[in-house]
């Protein structure tokens, strides 16, 4: 089980999110790639909150597909288009990921691969070997 702490030494985190997770050996790791607002019927809505949305949905069923649940995720990265809403970013993320923490790291940006994408979510989840 992975183990998630902050340090007493480093500031309290300023969002949702752990400064550090321990990941035993044996740990199986599953990496995955950034996640964009896109359906699955290759369709993007135009909001921010809409593809924001879809991003977390993509990425439970990307993690789902190996048996794993957001509660899995051990680092998270997001990369906003430069002006979006953090905020509404962090109100749709907890709303997938409840209370659990991962380590995360979020940057502006000033494009993603295409113009119409408003953020990129990446992932790394764990889940100990059997």
């Amino acid at each position: 089980m992975p183990a998630f702490l902050n340090p007493d030494a480093v500031h309290k985190p300023i969002g949702a999110y752990s400064h550090t997770v321990l990941v035993a050996a044996g740990t199986e790791l599953v990496f995955v790639a950034g996640q964009v607002g896109i359906r699955k019927d290759g369709t993007t809505p135009n909001s921010f909150a809409e593809q924001a949305e879809i991003v977390f949905e993509n990425l439970r069923a990307c993690l789902a597909a190996h048996g794993l649940e957001m509660k899995d995720v051990v680092k998270l990265n997001t990369y906003l288009v430069a002006g979006q809403d953090v905020q509404a970013m962090r109100a749709i993320r907890q709303s997938h990921f409840g209370m659990h923490q991962p380590t995360s790291t979020a940057i502006y940006v000033p494009a993603l691969v295409s113009p119409e994408l408003l953020l990129e979510v990446e992932a790394v989840a764990a889940r100990p070997s059997p």
